[in-house]
């Protein structure tokens, strides 16, 4: 059997997370929100104002606004939670 001070090494290495933290999920799906709303965007502009495409682009694209800020309140309360538990 090991004595304490034989064990001090194992016990002060740090632990990384296996899972990604929710800030990291929230990058990612605010780049892909960013990538789809620019899409309708261009789509958008190439449709004829008031058609039926046109106010479904519009829909989505007020839905990705409404992703987004999700998705940023989310990083920013992550980031106050975070400071927090440093303080």
């Amino acid at each position: 059997m090991q004595s304490p001070k034989g064990l001090a090494p194992l016990l002060q290495k740090e632990v990384k997370p296996m899972m990604k933290t929710n800030s990291e999920t929230a990058n990612k799906g605010i780049e892909r929100i960013l990538e789809l709303s620019a899409d309708a965007h261009i789509r958008r502009r190439g449709t004829i104002k008031g058609s039926p495409e046109f106010h479904n682009l519009t829909g989505a694209i007020a839905a990705y606004g409404r992703t987004l800020a999700l998705l940023t309140g989310l990083q920013q309360w992550e980031q106050l939670r975070g400071n927090e538990r440093a303080a």
